[in-house]
């Protein structure tokens, strides 16, 4: 059972909050918190060297913020889903964090359940938003692509793009239309380099905004 445990960082400049999500979280049978940082480059830091399968950032922090945080993790190809937390919603906020590679995004007055679900949601390879922050996305143009860019797809890319939408990761799709993960990772960088899209969450928006989901 010690394999299926999902290994936390705790990323927030408020130490009280850090300690309130350390005392839920360590509660939860297959959720272990490996370690807290105060900033966004401690943050960084500690993924390296604890190499956690999920991070808890918050986004306004001294320094070095949430949003440049997680945009060195990518650079360093850090493994990690990032779950960003955090008590600002404007959409000036939300945008670039998904666009710099968040897993999801979620408000820090969340239902302490409904937290521990979305870790795991995120962990399994699924994106996760809260409804208002999918509203704020969708009502910018996150790119020019319109929806003729969908003509260029094939068919199995397009139901592919429709289980992403769906939430699901490419284990489960592969599972859906049998075929190997190996394979739909090609499909879904396929995708992204066909419709001009940076990652999984613009995609299921993109499929979202122009009707290839139910």
């Amino acid at each position: 059972m010690a394999d299926k445990v999902v290994r936390v960082l705790l990323v927030d400049d408020h130490q009280v909050v850090r300690r309130g999500l350390r005392t839920f979280l360590e509660v939860q049978g297959d959720i272990e918190v490996v370690g807290e940082a105060g900033d966004g480059a401690e943050g960084v830091a500690r993924a390296e060297e604890l190499k956690p399968d999920v991070v808890l950032m918050d986004v306004k922090m001294p320094g070095t913020d949430g949003i440049e945080a997680l945009r060195k993790l990518r650079e360093l190809a850090n493994p990690a889903k990032v779950l960003i937390v955090t008590s600002f919603t404007e959409q000036r906020t939300v945008v670039p964090a998904l666009r710099a590679g968040a897993s999801g995004y979620v408000y820090k007055d969340i239902d302490p359940e409904a937290l521990a679900g979305a870790i795991r949601s995120v962990h399994a390879g699924h994106v996760l938003l809260q409804p208002e922050v999918a509203v704020a996305l969708l009502s910018q143009d996150v790119q020019s692509s319109g929806p003729g860019r969908s003509s260029t797809l094939t068919e199995r890319e397009t139901e592919v793009l429709g289980l992403i939408a769906d939430g699901r990761s490419n284990r489960e799709i592969a599972r859906a239309l049998v075929l190997s993960e190996k394979t739909v990772k090609t499909h879904v960088s396929n995708i992204l380099m066909k419709l001009d899209l940076a990652d999984r969450t613009q995609a299921a928006l993109w499929a979202v905004r122009h009707g290839l989901t139910d």
